[in-house]
């Protein structure tokens, strides 16, 4: 039914921009046998208006990867720097969810480990909606944030980074092999808020893969049995996503780009003093507005990181 449902609206959208481009054209030609110019600026700009959904519709057909319709996990890190780091983790997971609730989908906690004084030291949530791993998969990289600490008592100027790191939420029927042998599995007391069975009983799991060293954790339910069940979940999900990019590198002979997006490089940075700027260090765009992207405003960057894809496939296909 997912899958229906995303080829009706792909073909619905090209049929409806097919129909209006000729509707719109036929009418310029008929108002200006009539002499009404009024009709024809009215019909140009409808095709301006076309064009820029033609844009849109452009973007959205690179989200045709085998998981790009697909939910997905998203899990926030603080790097080194005590407090500064984990606030400034706490802000960067804040602005997804922000993004996700925007666009109407629905963010989840599944796992949350707080700091000592304030923010986080790291946290995984569900986003579940249309494309939300195809949206979010250029996100996974170090973030970096330049500001006068509020825990500085000599204000002073310091940079902190906290990773993203984004996977897709795949079904039961993907194939991915997880041996008992390959696994180490703790269990733990949840933290947080959750009343007194879940804090005071060891419900929450934690899966350690040993052959590749991934690990996950899931504290959201009260049941350490459901736990279980989706920390594997999640588990197979990084698997699966270790095995696409393994296919991309084989695929693709582009390490210097794909270099830019991967795991523990800067993507991105946000200034807030001396003066405010976010600039994305892959597509170079930037925006003034570091208080509008801190609250969820960030399609002008994950819009871009698929328009440079499109203009990576043209390259390719010309070289």
């Amino acid at each position: 039914m997912r899958e229906r449902t995303h080829l009706d609206h792909s073909i619905r959208g090209y049929r409806e921009l097919e129909n209006g481009l000729a509707d719109n054209i036929e009418m310029i030609k008929m108002a200006e046998a009539e002499g009404d110019q009024a009709i024809v600026t009215e019909a140009e700009n409808a095709i301006f208006a076309l064009r820029k959904l033609a844009e849109q519709r452009e973007l959205e057909s690179l989200l045709s990867g085998e998981a790009d319709h697909n939910d997905c996990y998203m899990e926030i890190n603080a790097g080194a720097g005590g407090t500064e780091a984990q606030d400034w983790a706490q802000m960067l997971l804040r602005m997804y969810i922000r993004w996700a609730e925007q666009h109407g989908y629905k963010a989840e906690f599944l796992d949350e480990s707080r700091g000592e004084e304030a923010g986080i030291k790291s946290a995984t949530i569900q986003i579940t909606g249309p494309n939300a791993y195809g949206w979010l998969k250029t996100e996974s990289g170090v973030h970096r944030l330049v500001r006068i600490s509020p825990y500085d008592s000599n204000a002073r100027r310091h940079t902190s980074f906290a990773s993203a790191s984004v996977t897709p939420v795949i079904d039961e029927s993907t194939p991915i092999e997880i041996l008992d042998k390959d696994l180490k599995i703790d269990t733990f007391r949840s933290s947080g808020a959750g009343g007194q069975h879940v804090n005071k009983t060891e419900s929450a799991v934690r899966f350690t893969h040993i052959p590749t060293g991934i690990i996950v954790a899931c504290q959201q339910e009260r049941s350490q049995h459901k736990n279980r069940a989706k920390a594997m979940e999640m588990l197979r999900a990084k698997l699966y996503e270790r095995e696409l990019k393994r296919r991309e590198d084989a695929i693709a002979v582009i390490e210097s780009k794909k270099s830019e997006i991967a795991w523990g490089h800067q993507i991105r940075s946000y200034v807030l003093q001396p003066y405010q700027m976010v600039k994305d260090a892959r597509t170079g765009v930037e925006t003034s507005q570091a208080d509008a992207v801190l609250n969820g405003d960030i399609d002008m960057f994950l819009q871009a990181s698929l328009a440079s894809r499109i203009k990576g496939h043209v390259e390719d296909e010309k070289s």
